[in-house]
């Protein structure tokens, strides 16, 4: 009885299994193509050629091209965070050196010669709806790194920590954008932490005695 037990159990795992390397093949294949041409631009075909699959067992793991981006987008959430950690666990307690480093790594990786800019900006551009799946996952990520940076101006003591972190936010848009439109390490890219150490420094003045 035992061994009918295993014997049965044994295809189920085998799919699972099976199931689970053909998401991550297609998940890597879709960032992979997303990220470098486009959503609109790249069709589920392609991504199945890509990831050595076929399209059955795409919509076995997706439900459509919809949930495919939206999966892409949530890993690639998990990776912008990942890299933001690891820049601000340098400084440990120091938030003023950990923004610094933040924008030295941003500046380091937007100087790729591989660098396509920030995926959310790259989709939110393609879906201009704002309801769209996609672009709650622009907004579920901007709203967190808004959340961070003020945590952090906060932290440096900001005379105005919300203000401190939305000039900081542009800042980081304009890195996405002079990385795509005057190419990867571009002036205004190596100029970036200079600007941001300047924003902190004014920032976190004592202001004047009235």
């Amino acid at each position: 009885m035992a061994n009918s037990d295993t014997t049965k159990s044994a295809p189920s795992r085998r799919t699972q299994t099976a199931g689970s390397e053909a998401q991550r093949h297609l998940l890597r294949a879709a960032a992979d193509l997303f990220y470098r041409e486009g959503v609109r631009a790249v069709g589920v075909d392609a991504v199945v050629e890509r990831a050595g699959v076929n399209k059955m067992s795409l919509y076995r793991q997706f439900s459509s091209k919809d949930d495919l981006v939206v999966a892409y987008l949530e890993q690639s959430d998990r990776h912008f965070f990942k890299r933001f950690d690891e820049s601000i666990a340098k400084h440990p307690g120091e938030p003023k050196k950990q923004i610094a480093q933040y924008f030295e790594d941003l500046s380091g990786r937007a100087s790729k010669d591989d660098y396509r800019g920030c995926p959310f900006v790259n989709v939110s551009a393609e879906f201009p709806d704002p309801s769209h799946p996609a672009r709650l996952c622009v907004l579920n990520n901007k709203t967190r790194l808004m959340q961070r940076l003020n945590a952090l101006c906060t932290a440096a003591g900001a005379r105005d920590p919300g203000e401190l972190a939305n000039a900081l936010a542009l800042l980081i848009e304009g890195v996405y954008a002079s990385s795509q439109t005057y190419g990867p390490g571009c002036g205004p890219i190596k100029v970036a932490p200079l600007v941001a150490a300047q924003l902190v420094a004014l920032a976190c003045r004592e202001a004047p005695v009235k």
